[in-house]
């Protein structure tokens, strides 16, 4: 075995047959991990996602979008019986170790080439145990090793006026810049709310960000949330609502559709966040703090969330 970090796999491995992956995130909550992968072709590969998917028991789900994967897994231990084209690539192994997480890909041929030279180039990778290379016939395996992370998904409302303003694109600016001060911003999520809310400005949305982030860099972050949007919102409503770890709880679901299907007041969405020790936050009024919880309910389900339900 061999350590390497991704500076070095570089100087080691430059072969025209190698393309280094862009980024590699993992975060964990408890036995459950979750890996972020931005695969290095233009559209990602639904061929790799669908290998690892199929192939690796520790997977519990998996999904492409555009050349992100994203794979919800468990921590442990399950050796993969490789063979060409059907079990051709996958994960064999998860460890969390102190402040890292320890994954262990393997695959045959080209995906053997993936499993550790590939991603040990990406960044957010500290180093990888090259264990076998890849490439030809051969199989590869590697244990690409990254920081041990948090997911925190940031609910955004009521940051708009009847007469100006967009809170989907407030959001994504907002994400941006976060994005530029350093914090991992993974995704941008458009929730539809009640239609016919009188209190709407026009469409009824509200927005879901979501991000990676160290555990004694949350406060930061969420600081610089609520810094940011007392300075740009023009609404007198605008709230969050914070939702951290990999899990959605049943009874935040049911609040989100419940959202979208009629009206919903500020008290309700209160006591919902009290029982699931979710934080809501005024960050202008509290008005937002309907539409913010509802959208921390439906951001990994992006079909339902941008349901229209067309009930009066």
């Amino acid at each position: 075995m061999e350590i390497l970090k991704p500076d070095e796999l570089r100087k080691k491995f430059n072969d025209p047959w190698i393309a280094p992956y862009e980024k590699v995130l993992t975060m964990v909550d408890g036995d459950k991990v979750e890996i972020v992968e931005y695969h290095p072709c233009i559209s990602g590969s639904h061929w790799l996602l669908n290998q690892y998917r199929n192939n690796s028991e520790l997977i519990d789900s998996a999904y492409r979008d555009g050349n992100k994967h994203v794979y919800s897994c468990h921590v442990g231990s399950a050796p993969l019986d490789l063979k060409a084209s059907f079990n051709a690539a996958g994960i064999d192994e998860i460890v969390i170790d102190g402040d890292e997480v320890k994954v262990t890909h393997a695959g045959l041929a080209g995906a053997g080439v993936g499993a550790g030279m590939c991603r040990g180039m990406g960044e957010g990778v500290k180093y990888i145990e090259l264990i076998q290379v890849g490439g030809g016939s051969k199989a590869g395996k590697a244990t690409v090793v990254t920081p041990k992370l948090e997911k925190v998904v940031i609910g955004v409302d009521d940051t708009d006026t009847k007469d100006a303003g967009a809170t989907w694109t407030m959001a994504h600016n907002l994400g941006v810049e976060l994005a530029s001060e350093g914090f991992e911003y993974l995704d941008h999520i458009i929730v539809q709310l009640y239609p016919h809310n009188p209190h709407k400005t026009q469409n009824c949305v509200s927005i879901a960000l979501t991000f990676a982030v160290e555990s004694d860099k949350k406060e930061d972050l969420i600081d610089r949330v609520i810094e940011i949007l007392k300075r740009d919102t023009l609404s007198d409503k605008t709230a969050i609502a914070i939702l951290e770890g990999l899990d959605i709880p049943e009874k935040l679901r049911e609040y989100s559709i419940a959202t979208k299907s009629g009206m919903m007041d500020v008290e309700t969405a209160k006591k919902v966040a009290d029982e699931l020790d979710i934080p809501l936050i005024a960050v202008t009024g509290e008005q937002g703090k309907v539409g913010a919880l509802a959208a921390l309910g439906l951001y990994n389900d992006v079909e339902e969330a941008v349901k229209a339900y067309d009930k009066k």
